[in-house]
Parts: C-alpha cells; structure tokens; sequence
C-alpha cells in the first residue's frame, strides 16, 4: 500500500476509485468512478452519485494524463489488476491507497489468463491467483444479483451444497417427483433425508432439511447431483403430520414459494429469480494449466451414469467412491431388497437378491462406459437395513401381502432392525459377515459388467475397484476378502475372460488407521472416509453437531467445521499414520480420500503434503479440487 497525505478539500478538487480492469469482467481498461468537490471515502460512502471515471479527463487533463500513467506503473509494479483510491487538489494528483482489486471468478480467470499472455506472469503464477472456492459460482445457478439485494432471509441454516433454488414447498420425495416430474420447480423440505428419498432429492430443484451438517445425507447427495441444499435450519418448526412448517412467524403450507440460497445458507419468503452459471471461455485454459502441474489425481463421487457423465465434463480421473445403495430404491428394487430383508433362510435371500443381480449389473456397466476406462471404486453396501424398510402404514401392509406374512410380522422384524446408534452399528463389512450373500451378488454385478465392458471396449484398461466399508480390524478384510475373490474368480473363470481387479477397503475407523500395517497385507488399496473417520475420531455425530458447533466457534474452541475442513491435527494424524504404516508393508498400495473433504481447497493440499495418490469429490468440486492440487503442488515445489 502506497500512502500521500491528501490537502483540505478547496474547489476545484475531486476525489475518485478506480479499478485498473473490469472487476466483474476482467476486461482490460480503467473501471471506476469519480465525484468532483469531494475528497477521501466521499465516493465509497455513496451519498452523492459519481461520474464515470473517463469524465475526469474533462475536469482534470493534466491529473487524469498523470493518473493514467500510475495506474499503469502501480499494475507493471504488482503484476495484477489495481484497486486504487485518489484525490485531485488544485489539479494536482494525490495517491491515497492501491491493493490488488476484489474480482468476480470470472474476472479472475480472464485477468490470469490476460496477464499470461502480456508477460507478466507465468502459468504458475497464474494458477495461485485463483481462489478455488469461487468457481463454486462459475457451476451453479445464482439468484439475480439486484432481486437479491431487495430481500430479507427469514431464516438461515447450513448453505450445505452451492447454488440458488426457488419454488413451491413440498414434504415427501413422493411429492417432488411427481411434481418435479410434470415440470413444477419444487423445493424438498424435510426434518432429515435418507436413502429412500434419493428419487424425490433428485426431482427438486432445491433441499431444505431441519436437521443434519455439512456431510449429513441431504448435504452429501446434494452437492453430488448438483443441487443447492441449505441444512440444519433448526428455526424450523416442522409440522410433517399436516405438511406444514413455521419459520419466523410465518407457516408454510405445501405449495407455498420459498427460496433457498445454497452458498450463504439463507432462506427467503416468495420467489427470488435465478440465472444460470456462465462458463468463460478462460475456464478451460486455467482447468488445463492446473493439470499441468498438479500431480494428485482428481476422481468423483459418483453413483449414477448422469453424475458421472458431469464430472468427466468437469475434468474426473475416475470414480473415487460409488455409494451402492442408492442404487436400491426405485420401485422394483426396492421391493426385491425387502423382500430379502424378510426372508427366513439363505436360499430366500439368495433368490431375492437373483432379482437385483440384473440392475445392479446394468448399473455398473453404465458407470464403466461414463469413465471410458478410468478407474471405478465400487462400494459394497454401507447403511443399515433399517433405512431400507418402509415406515408408512400402507407400505407395511404391502409389504406384509406380498410376503404372505401378516402386518404384525413385519412390524415386528422392523422394531427388530432399530439401533439406538445405527452409525455405529450393523453395517459397513458387519453386513457381509452376517450376510455373505449380500456382497456375493455385488461381486458378481461388478465382475459381470466388467466383462460386459471390456469386450464392447478391448482397449480400455478396466480394473474394478472394490471397496469393502467400516473394517477395522484385519481379520473383518480377511473373511469378507475370501467369498469376494472366491466369487470373482468363478465368474472370470466362467466366462474365459482376462479381468484384473482389486479389493480394498475404506480407512474410516479409528482403529483401522493405527493397524494400517496389518490391513495393508491384505487391501490392494486405501481409501479415508474422512466424513465417519472425523465423526468417530471427534466422537461428534455428524447429524448432530451442527446444534452445539456455533458454540464451539463462539468460544473460540473450534475455528471451523471439521466435517467441512479436515482436522488436520487429529484425523490427519490419522491419516499420516496409516499411510506410513501401510506403504513399506505393501508398496503398491493406492490411496486415496472420498470424504467430503476431497473437495476443500485446504485439505487438498494437505492430502497432496502428506502423499495421497488421489482426492475423490463430489462432481460439481471437480474443478476446485484440480485447481487445489495444482496450487499445493507449485506451492510445494517453491
């Protein structure tokens, strides 16, 4: 910052701000305004209307001439586009303030690729210039800037996945596709989602939850399809019975207007209008210098051909992480998976999951063809049973007449099913103990599409990765391992095809990060799920947090969310220590991070420092974690 003292204000005088280029567009030129008989902060304060900036010219030639010139030093001397406040006194100028200018991400681009090409910076450099967190706005919808300037939020809760959503209220997943399906914008408002929502999530064009953080289900699925989601509103006072909900005073009835700001977390009265994300032509040159110099692979959380399809678009190596399970809720799936859940005895429940076998490979086959080669990591089931069992009286009756078995029965297996603490309970690998059959049909469905794929496309390199979730100890890897190799090898035997693939598991229980040694005898690979690996180390539930977190923030105990940034102190630790034990036991092991870290700047770096071959995120951050590992790689070399 260059400072002069600026003289009482005399007549004539002027005072002025000014931009050395466009901060909205980038464009190169003088961007600014100017008020004449004033001085110091008179044009920021905005209580008269200033001239454009070129009309100095008229008033003071020879201050303007001069002014010209510094602008032009002040940019040659910082390499970057200037923002500046003057004064002119008796005609002559005086530089009160410069500092590198606030700019739009549009601007930022267009300005790093433009000072490239004039010579005064190098790609590197240019690549540092970019915040990746405002790329966020170049992906999604905003709310048109001058409406929103006119609105109040009456509420505020976690801005969980970017973006700008308006439309009619809604209280079930059932409700959003059917009226999202007919052409209704709708907005889904729920206490929390689940996994059987996952049909309705996708039909809205925004999600408005009660309860749940940054990596509750509503966030997580949210930001993987792209859609804005404000969660943990607590304010909320929801009336589910009666579709109905107040907040500040006011009861919204389904079919009211609400909108929803997915970035800042705040929600509005009536209709806000959006306008859709505009993608300048430097967004692909600056995308290509970051893969130039980072070397951390960027994949995707991904679970449908669509959501892959777009992070291959943005810039996806792979699948990092394909959660299974929401492969399981449309209608007929959905009734072959309970219909397994009800049944009595192996062969009941081998005959049901036959019927999902078919889906599930189509499934696969269409996530092989959308990373046209690149490497999937496939999930076996994770969630509970429980989410996978109706809870409204009429589906119950369903259910129980299509399994000859009376409403009580059903009932009483459902209660059976309860957890006080299904996070921690029977899921992950525990289901594939109990039930092998469960990870045999996704074996097959796995192998089968690999097959498939492979003779459609014979130069593809097509190696399955298959993830087994929640080990923690070596001996869970070890039985699960047996019946999924056993399985694997019968179906590549069975059909004289030459598949390679591999079995790993997901680092995301404390204990599994300290015996990293022993499990790395046994995983082709690792992969941290930072979400259940920081909720089990922190002991904090993740749905949960959010109620006492402004608290820790308040008293200074936490700066930030460490479901949202990783906690580099505790978790990684954890992380740094698995690695260093794993490597030297099997140097060919690949690791990688899923959690929804994999898409925070932050953690991108830390994850390159401590030698992660890859970050996985969900695919609208695709581009920000490339950009992220980009800047930790050239911040590391220098």
């Amino acid at each position: 910052m260059r400072t002069y003292i600026a003289a009482t204000t005399i007549s004539p005088s002027g005072t002025g701000v000014a931009f050395t280029r466009d901060p909205a567009t980038g464009d190169k030129g003088l961007f600014g305004e100017f008020l004449t008989n004033a001085q110091g902060e008179d044009v920021v304060a905005g209580v008269r209307t200033p001239m454009h900036i070129s009309e100095m010219e008229q008033k003071f030639p020879e201050a303007f001439a001069q002014f010209v010139e510094v602008c032009k030093t002040l940019e040659d001397h910082y390499r970057d586009m200037q923002d500046m406040e003057f004064t002119v006194e008796h005609g002559k100028l005086y530089m009160l303030q410069t500092r590198n200018g606030k700019r739009t991400a549009q601007a930022a681009l267009k300005i790093a690729c433009d000072l490239v090409d004039e010579g005064m910076r190098t790609e590197e450099e240019a690549v540092l210039m970019i915040d990746p967190r405002n790329l966020d706005t170049l992906l999604h919808p905003q709310f048109d800037a001058k409406e929103l300037k006119a609105a109040t939020p009456v509420g505020k809760g976690l801005g969980a996945s970017p973006g700008a959503a308006c439309g009619k209220v809604v209280f079930t997943a059932e409700d959003a596709k059917a009226q999202g399906g007919a052409g209704e914008k709708v907005v889904l408002v729920r206490l929390e989602t689940s996994p059987e929502d996952i049909e309705g999530m996708k039909a809205a064009q925004g999600i408005l939850t009660v309860r749940g953080g940054m990596t509750s289900h509503a966030a997580v699925v949210a930001r993987g399809m792209g859609t804005c989601c404000v969660s943990g509103c607590s304010d909320i006072a929801m009336d589910e019975e009666n579709k109905q909900f107040t907040l500040a005073g006011k009861t919204y009835h389904e079919g009211d207007y609400i909108s929803i700001d997915g970035s800042t977390g705040n929600i509005y009265d009536g209709i806000i209008p959006t306008v859709d994300a505009t993608i300048a032509g430097e967004f692909g040159r600056v995308m290509d210098w970051a893969d130039k110099y980072r070397t951390l692979k960027v994949r995707t959380n991904a679970d449908t051909p669509a959501d892959a399809k777009k992070a291959r678009e943005l810039g996806a190596e792979g699948i990092g992480l394909c959660r299974t399970e929401h492969m399981f809720f449309e209608a007929d799936r959905i009734a072959a998976f309970r219909e397994m859940i009800c049944a009595d005895t192996v062969e009941e429940r081998e005959a049901a999951l036959d019927k999902i076998l078919p889906y599930q490979q189509g499934d696969f086959e269409k996530l092989y063809e959308a990373l046209e080669g690149n490497p999937v990591t496939i999930r076996f089931l994770d969630p509970p049973l429980h989410e996978f069992v109706p809870t409204e009286e009429a589906d119950i009756e369903a259910l129980a007449k299509a399994q000859g078995k009376s409403v009580e029965d059903i009932k009483a297996l459902i209660a059976s099913l309860h957890e006080f603490n299904p996070m921690m309970g029977h899921r992950g690998c525990r289901l594939a103990v109990t039930y092998p059959e469960i990870a045999k049909m996704q074996t097959k469905a796995v192998i089968r599409a690999a097959i498939n794929v492979k003779k459609a496309h014979p130069d593809w390199t097509l190696v399955p990765e298959i993830m087994i979730p929640l080990v923690g100890d070596i001996k869970e890897l070890k039985y699960v391992k047996k019946f999924v190799v056993e399985t694997a090898d019968a179906e590549i035997a069975a059909a004289g095809a030459d598949l390679k693939y591999e079995v790993g598991t997901m680092i995301e229980i404390p204990r599994a990060a300290l015996t990293a040694d022993e499990i790395a005898t046994e995983a082709d690979f690792f992969c941290f799920g930072t979400n259940d690996l920081t909720q089990m180390t922190f002991g904090f539930s993740r749905d949960d947090a959010g109620k006492f977190l402004d608290a820790y923030y308040d008293a200074k105990i936490f700066e930030n969310d460490p479901f949202a940034k990783l906690d580099q102190t505790g978790v990684g630790k954890l992380m740094d220590m698995a690695i260093k034990l794993g490597k030297p036991v099997n140097p060919a092991l690949h690791i990688g991070i899923c959690g929804e870290h994999g898409g925070d700047p932050t953690s991108v770096e830390f994850c390159h420092k401590i030698g992660l071959d890859y970050v996985s995120c969900s695919p609208f951050r695709v581009p920000i974690a490339r950009l992220a590992a980009a800047q930790a790689a050239i911040s590391c070399k220098g």
